[in-house]
C-alpha cells in the first residue's frame, strides 16, 4: 500500500470517528464517553499529521536537497518552521 493509500485509510478511520461521536452527541450519551472518543480522534489525528510531515521530510524536503538549490532548501525549511510556529499558538 502507498503512503498516501495509508494515509487515506487511516483519515477515512477518523472521518468514521467523527460520525460516531456526533451520533454519540445525538443520542445524549454520557458526556465522559463521548469525550475519551474526541480524544481518540485528535490522537488519531496526530498520528496523521506525523506520517504526512515523514513523508513531507522523505520526498519533499529530500529532493530540494537532492537538486541542490539553496533556495529550494530555504523554502522547504521555511514551511517547516512555519508549520512547528502555528502548533505553538
Amino acid at each position: 500500500m502507498s503512503d498516501s493509500a495509508a494515509i487515506i485509510k487511516r483519515l477515512n478511520r477518523i472521518e468514521g470517528q467523527v460520525r460516531g461521536v456526533a451520533r454519540m452527541v445525538e443520542e445524549d450519551r454520557y458526556c465522559i464517553d463521548i469525550l475519551h472518543q474526541v480524544q481518540a480522534i485528535k490522537s488519531a489525528l496526530s498520528r496523521a499529521e506525523s506520517e504526512i510531515l515523514k513523508n513531507h521530510a522523505h520526498h519533499c524536503v529530500a529532493e530540494a536537497i537532492k537538486t541542490g538549490s539553496a533556495q529550494a532548501q530555504q523554502e522547504k525549511f521555511s514551511e517547516l518552521v512555519d508549520l512547528f510556529e502555528k502548533t505553538k499558538r
